[in-house]
């Protein structure tokens, strides 16, 4: 506190009853703890106010703390995580639409990929599409 070690703080309460004299030390005294008391209680209300405001009985601290937005913990918790029953395990077969509409725009191609593609399956990967 202010870097005033415990014997430091002595010297000066001593210096300070000595300045103030035995007179007018109590009610020195008196008035520093109402002071203190005052502001107990100024914290004390604003603390209930802000509980009453925010609701402290409805923070959920763990959901709030930092070190759970750490970015290599959640790149971790997404690549071990199991993908859940909505999501697909590999890439879904392109719709047949999207076939016939990309063999009209690449004719050599396409004949090359209906030869090789298994029925109903995928068409293999291309070299010289990119």
């Amino acid at each position: 506190m202010f870097g005033i070690n415990g014997g430091e703080l002595l010297v000066l309460l001593l210096v300070a009853a000595l300045v103030v004299g035995p007179e007018r030390l109590p009610a020195y005294a008196e008035q520093l703890a109402g002071w203190v008391r005052r502001l107990r209680d100024v914290a004390r209300d604003t603390k209930d106010r802000v509980d009453a405001e925010l609701g402290a009985d409805d923070v959920d601290w763990a959901a709030l703390d930092p070190r759970r937005y750490d970015p290599r913990r959640i790149v971790r918790d997404a690549l071990l995580d199991e993908p859940s029953a909505h999501e697909p395990s590999r890439p879904a077969a392109p719709r047949p639409g999207r076939v016939r509409a990309t063999a009209a725009a690449a004719a050599p191609t396409a004949a090359f990929a209906r030869a090789a593609a298994p029925p109903g399956g995928p068409a293999p990967f291309d070299d010289e599409a990119t």
